[in-house]
């Protein structure tokens, strides 16, 4: 968190930031009772429900072109069995940053798009162990799309953070 200040668009309010990310916990299709369920795990990166559903963490970056910073979303993409059994065969191994990149669906509903960012196509790109995946949107007219091709400026982070600050 930055030691900058906002006047929050919202409220009026001086907050503290703007803050610089924010992060979904798991895939909008988990379910909090499916943690005790057979086939169903969730920790900070992987994500498996009824054994039939695969999900990894990682970052989608906007450029934040008039300061030179990086705004990221940390969220969920739905993998293919056979994308994520790869990526946890090399999750620990250093190189893994040379694997191709994955192909999934983004598993997070971002408040504040229009239209829904659920289920949008992405290339998962596997970074050096120890940093989490970059997500990289398929490149469409979508607004998130748009924003992680052409970069926002602080203006645009900072509504952001004021809308789901107060949601």
């Amino acid at each position: 968190m930055s030691t900058e200040q906002f006047t929050c668009g919202t409220c009026g309010a001086l907050h503290d930031g703007p803050p610089l990310s924010f992060a979904a916990p798991a895939p909008d299709f988990w379910q909090p009772e499916m943690a005790d369920q057979e086939g169903c795990l969730l920790d900070a990166d992987l994500c498996v429900i009824a054994g039939e559903q695969f999900f990894v963490r990682g970052l989608i970056e906007l450029p934040v072109w008039d300061t030179g910073e990086i705004f990221t979303y940390s969220m969920w993409v739905s993998l293919s069995r056979a994308s994520f059994t790869r990526a946890v065969d090399v999750w620990e191994q250093p190189g893994r940053e040379k694997e191709p990149p994955y192909f999934g669906w983004l598993s997070n509903i971002i408040a504040g798009y229009e239209p829904s960012t659920l289920n949008l196509r992405t290339n998962v790109h596997t970074r050096a162990v120890g940093q989490l995946p970059y997500i990289e949107l398929e490149p469409t007219g979508h607004p998130l799309a748009v924003e992680q091709l052409a970069g926002v400026t602080r203006t645009r982070v900072e509504e952001i953070a004021a809308f789901h600050l107060h949601r």
